[in-house]
């Protein structure tokens, strides 16, 4: 490129071609693929709790790829004879409750007892552009180093309140790579509660005293679900405060009926800012897989979960063979517009629309 500077105008100023920059990327730099596992490969690396083979048998679990999909489901029948020996925790609370920290303090409390720690936290994803910021492993500073705690974050990617499918089945590869107690963590809002309470054993609800009126903390129907309330934060100033509101949660309690467990969730308060009575919180958990493993009730809640995700399978595939169906796709467009014009009510054409897909060749 020539320099204006050189012209003749400019006769006491010369400006000389710079010198040729040498490439961004080491030339001799070889990019190394990684090898692709089989589904063998996979199961043997899992049951030797090797982490990274776990993490990339995870991947799998939650891509939508057709061919992953085939290789992840074989990973998991194969883990199956190996799973179901863990405790299954979900946790769960409003956004500030101190979920990821409380995780951090139970976590590191468990493995001083010994045993190996999962922790699965479902992160939620942007509306918008499907994205997450994934930063749970932050917020876990000592169990985010611990050799025997494995954490996976995963986006939620719009599922149902949250909480993918796949975790479900993540649970199973966990299990089976050796690790005896599995941590859920849910987002906090929506649905999630109902699906993170249909795949574990036991449900934590936490709370946080001190933000204005603690009974709209108070939601009946997690309230409901929860077999355990904790409320953090118990430390300092806001001891008292705490304290009130475990006792109006107590009282909460005593207007819903009793569990098909039997079991009468407890109310405690804790720290895990400061590990303060987080012992106290374990043993309580400790009282309830007692219980129920004596009264049946832990046998029998696994099978009623083991049949409500088989008919969610069923579920979802049915919705994505008719959504995915070319024909199917063609006549909701064609009906969609029909409705936006009121030319059909939307009864009408969705009657439509599934008479001719019922009628299509299956």
């Amino acid at each position: 490129m020539e320099h204006p500077e050189n012209d003749k105008q400019y006769s006491g100023l010369q400006v000389n071609a710079g010198v040729e920059q040498p490439p961004m990327v080491n030339p001799y730099l070889r990019r190394r693929r990684r090898p692709q596992l089989s589904a063998a490969d996979y199961v043997e690396g899992i049951l030797k709790g090797n982490t990274t083979v776990l993490g990339q048998a995870v991947t799998l679990v939650e891509s939508l790829n057709p061919a992953h999909q085939a290789v992840a489901q074989e990973v998991i029948e194969k883990c199956l004879p190996f799973s179901g020996r863990s405790r299954r925790i979900g946790i769960t609370g409003v956004p500030g409750a101190g979920k990821s920290t409380s995780i951090d303090a139970f976590g590191i409390h468990i493995l001083k007892r010994g045993g190996k720690l999962a922790v699965l936290a479902i992160d939620p994803s942007s509306e918008r552009s499907r994205g997450s910021i994934l930063g749970d492993k932050t917020r876990m500073e000592r169990l985010a180093v611990h050799p025997k705690a494995f954490i996976r974050p995963s986006p939620s990617a719009g599922s149902l309140g949250g909480v993918a499918r796949k975790t479900r089945e993540t649970i199973v590869l966990c299990e089976a790579a050796g690790y005896d107690t599995v941590f859920v963590e849910t987002v906090g809002v929506g649905q999630s509660e109902t699906a993170v309470h249909s795949m574990v054993d036991f449900f934590l609800l936490i709370q946080v005293a001190g933000t204005g009126d603690e009974l709209q903390g108070i939601k009946r129907g997690i309230m409901e679900m929860a077999d355990g309330i904790v409320v953090n934060k118990a430390d300092g100033d806001n001891v008292d405060r705490a304290n009130l509101a475990a006792t109006q949660f107590r009282n909460a309690l005593h207007l819903f009926p009793l569990g098909p467990s039997g079991w009468s969730p407890e109310v405690l308060t804790y720290s895990g800012y400061f590990d303060l009575n987080i012992d106290k919180v374990w043993e309580m958990i400790d009282r309830y897989f007692e219980h129920v493993k004596r009264s049946g009730y832990f046998d029998e809640k696994r099978r009623q979960q083991e049949k409500y995700w088989m008919y969610e399978t069923i579920n979802e595939q049915l919705k994505s063979h008719f959504y995915n169906n070319p024909e199917i796709e063609r006549l909701l467009e064609q009906k969609q517009q029909m409705v936006l014009r009121n030319e059909q009510s939307s009864f009408t054409a969705a009657a439509d629309v599934l008479s001719r897909y019922f009628a299509l060749p299956h």
